[in-house]
C-alpha cells in the first residue's frame, strides 16, 4: 500500500457527539424534536442527507442551505472547547507519513467543517497531501467518488490506499472503490462493520501492520 485515506468524523476526531446536538438544536429552534438515534442511518453521508434524510422523517419541510447554516454555527461554536482528536489518531498520521506513506482525508463534510477540526486536532490542512470535501464530488458516501478522487489526487491506484472508516456508508464507498478498509468502532459496534477487511475498536489500535 502506498496510501491511507483518513475518513474525519468518528475517525480521526470524536466530532459525532457535536454535530448531533447542533443539527438536534437547529431542529428544535424549528419546533421538531428529534432523538440522537434519527441521525444514525445518515451517519457519513454528510450534512445535507445528515439534515435532510431526518427532516424527511418527520414530513418537515426543510431549507438545507439556511438549516446547515445554523447547524454549523452552533457546531463551530462548540469545536474549541469540546473537539479533541482520538487517542492515537494525530500519531497514527506521522508515523504513516514518516513511514512514506502519502496520506489524505476524505469526508463528505463541507470544507468548512473539515478545516475547523483539523486545526483543532493539530492536524491543519497543510499536514496533509491531499483532503476531498463534499463541495468536490457531486455525490456522498455511500458513493465512491470521494475516495476515488483522493486517490486521483495522491497519484495513485485506488488499489494502493487503505481507507479508515468508522461509518457503515463510508465502508461501502471504500470497497465501492476497490480499495481495502479498516474500520474503527467508534461510532458503531463491530457487528455492523462487518464489509470492512479489518475491525479494529479504536484508532488506537491500528497499526503500520495492518494499514500496509
Amino acid at each position: 500500500m502506498r496510501a491511507v485515506i483518513f475518513d474525519m468524523d468518528g475517525v480521526l476526531t470524536d466530532s459525532e457527539p457535536l454535530i448531533c446536538a447542533a443539527a438536534t438544536v437547529m431542529f428544535r429552534e424549528r419546533g421538531v424534536e428529534v432523538r440522537p438515534e434519527d441521525f444514525h442511518p445518515f451517519v457519513g453521508t454528510g450534512e445535507n442527507r445528515y439534515l435532510g434524510g431526518v427532516a424527511e422523517k418527520y414530513g418537515m419541510p426543510l431549507d438545507i442551505v439556511e438549516a446547515k447554516a445554523r447547524t454549523y454555527e452552533l457546531y463551530l461554536a462548540m469545536v474549541p472547547a469540546r473537539l479533541e482528536p482520538f487517542p492515537g489518531a494525530v500519531e497514527l498520521v506521522r508515523k504513516c507519513q514518516a513511514a512514506g506513506m502519502a496520506c489524505a482525508v476524505a469526508s463528505s463534510a463541507d470544507r468548512i467543517k473539515i478545516v475547523a477540526n483539523l486545526n483543532k486536532i493539530g492536524l491543519p490542512p497543510a499536514t496533509w497531501q491531499a483532503i476531498v470535501t463534499a463541495e468536490d464530488v457531486e455525490r456522498r458516501k455511500p458513493d465512491p467518488a470521494v475516495f476515488l478522487l483522493a486517490a486521483q489526487r495522491l497519484g495513485v491506484q485506488p488499489s494502493q490506499c487503505t481507507v479508515v472508516e468508522d461509518a457503515v456508508n463510508g465502508i461501502a464507498a471504500a470497497k465501492a472503490a476497490g480499495m481495502r478498509c479498516i474500520a474503527v468502532a467508534s461510532t458503531f459496534p463491530a457487528s455492523h462493520l462487518v464489509q470492512a477487511d479489518l475491525i479494529r475498536p479504536s484508532i488506537s489500535a491500528v497499526t503500520l501492520e495492518d494499514l500496509g
